[in-house]
């Protein structure tokens, strides 16, 4: 007999009209990726070079430092331990607070584990190298940093906390994601990364807080808002 779940052989199956719906909902984050990839690829060919040449010419100081000041809030570190602190902090007082800290902490984590990893498969040159050598393009399995430049660590972090921070205080959500943007742009600006470096980390950053959100932390995040 036929349920709104489907029976096949005895065993409850998800019907076609369930399965379609749910693969109907994932249509945009699968656009949203596609177009990425395709972004991530025209801009190797014909951005990528152009735009490292174009930021080498801003040497003034003043400049140079407020973006580097941008750079630092890209950095793992402040989410990492913030997340931990929120978590030890309130476990016992606040379980709701204290999943979102546990929460910011492993897409953080996740994320960069993640950006490590591709990093060493893609062993990228990085904006240094072409400008200073003229080397441009992907060496596979390096370790050293002149060769880790694809994906954007910092964007990817960057990314990782504006969503989850958004998802958990939403009425701030948009001064998370122009920090986010700001510091991702901040790795092109001075010219520790390429254009398509940063869209990948961001995407990459954006695809971690949706996997964790949606398998570990909807429920519990969506009981009450904090905010």
């Amino acid at each position: 007999m036929e349920t709104p779940m489907g029976r096949i052989d005895g065993k409850i199956q998800p019907s076609k009209s369930i399965l379609a719906k749910a693969m109907k909902e994932r249509k945009p984050e699968r656009l949203l990726l596609l177009a990425a990839v395709v972004f991530c690829i025209a801009s190797f060919f014909l951005f990528d070079a152009p735009v490292a040449r174009f930021f080498r010419e801003f040497s003034d100081q003043f400049w140079l430092g407020s973006w580097k000041v941008v750079t630092n809030a890209g950095e793992s570190q402040w989410y990492l331990v913030g997340g931990l602190a929120l978590f030890a902090g309130f476990r016992k007082r606040d379980r709701r607070l204290a999943l979102s800290g546990l929460f910011l902490f492993c897409t953080v984590a996740v994320s960069g584990l993640t950006a490590d990893l591709l990093k060493f498969i893609f062993g990228r040159a990085r904006p240094k190298l072409l400008l200073e050598q003229g080397i441009y393009g992907f060496g596979f399995f390096h370790t050293e940093h002149a060769w880790t430049s694809f994906p954007s660590g910092h964007s990817a972090t960057a990314m990782s906390a504006a969503l989850t921070l958004s998802l958990i205080f939403p009425r701030y959500r948009p001064g998370f994601f122009v920090a986010a943007i700001l510091i991702a742009a901040s790795r092109v600006v001075l010219d520790k990364h390429y254009l398509s470096d940063i869209v990948a980390g961001s995407m990459l950053g954006i695809v971690t807080v949706a996997l964790l959100y949606q398998r570990y932390f909807r429920t519990a995040l969506d009981e009450t808002p904090i905010i």
